[in-house]
């Protein structure tokens, strides 16, 4: 599903050269559920937003369900986001004047559908979260793990082939985070590829293999013996 060889990433820094990722190697299969873990200024964020395609390597290649990732217009890129992609985000990245209905069924406008299957797909989404109920309801008038279920639900609409989250607990309490934890386990237990970018061990704990990076370079990519979120719930 991903192949990614020799990645190498800088940036500018005035007159000097930070060089962030220092020639990842890195593969994921279909259906695997993994965590990038890294303290900061690690890396972990750059190759996510690589992954995303939000940001493109110096040197080395990236292949995604068969496609190379190179040399990547805005609109091929984006294009390819919607197609490819979904990306659950630490700080939910709703928008606060549309409904939870409406904040679901937005990325389908970008693929063509009708409004009448947008809204659809978006009412079979927030039931599939749990959030029938709240589908008229603002993103102000829900708590943390609501708009993080909302936010999941938005992922999931388009259909992706991966899902990309960036520390998706990050600004929930523990209860919540297990909460949300459960169903990201639960989305990945039918087949969704899952990558979640986070520091928090517990969580780390709750995929299937753990990638830590230390100065941009990947320093131990292990299985791990996954703890279900569900025993906390």
């Amino acid at each position: 599903m991903i192949e990614i060889k020799d990645l190498h990433k800088s940036y500018r820094m005035g007159s000097n050269s930070l060089h962030v990722l220092k020639g990842i190697n890195f593969s994921v299969k279909e259906g695997e559920l993994v965590s990038i873990m890294g303290s900061s200024g690690s890396g972990k964020s750059t190759l996510l937003n690589i992954l995303g395609m939000l940001d493109e390597a110096d040197e080395g290649s990236y292949v995604l369900d068969g496609v190379p990732i190179k040399n990547l217009n805005e609109k091929i890129a984006a294009r390819y986001r919607n197609k490819f992609l979904g990306f659950i985000f630490q700080s939910f990245n709703l928008i606060n004047y549309k409904t939870a209905l409406d904040n679901v069924a937005m990325p389908l406008y970008y693929q063509g559908l009708k409004r009448k299957e947008r809204v659809e797909k978006a009412e079979y989404y927030l039931e599939k979260v749990g959030l029938a109920p709240w589908s008229h309801h603002l993103p102000n008038e829900l708590s943390g793990g609501q708009k993080q279920r909302v936010a999941v639900a938005r992922a999931l609409a388009s259909d992706p082939k991966v899902l990309l989250a960036d520390e998706p607990t990050g600004a929930l309490d523990s209860v919540t985070s297990h909460e949300v934890m459960d169903l990201i386990q639960g989305i990945n237990d039918e087949g969704k590829t899952i990558l979640i970018v986070t520091h928090e061990q517990d969580i780390a704990q709750m995929t299937k293999r753990i990638v830590n990076l230390k100065d941009g370079v990947i320093i131990d990519d292990s299985p791990v013996e996954q703890v279900r979120a569900k025993q906390y719930v």
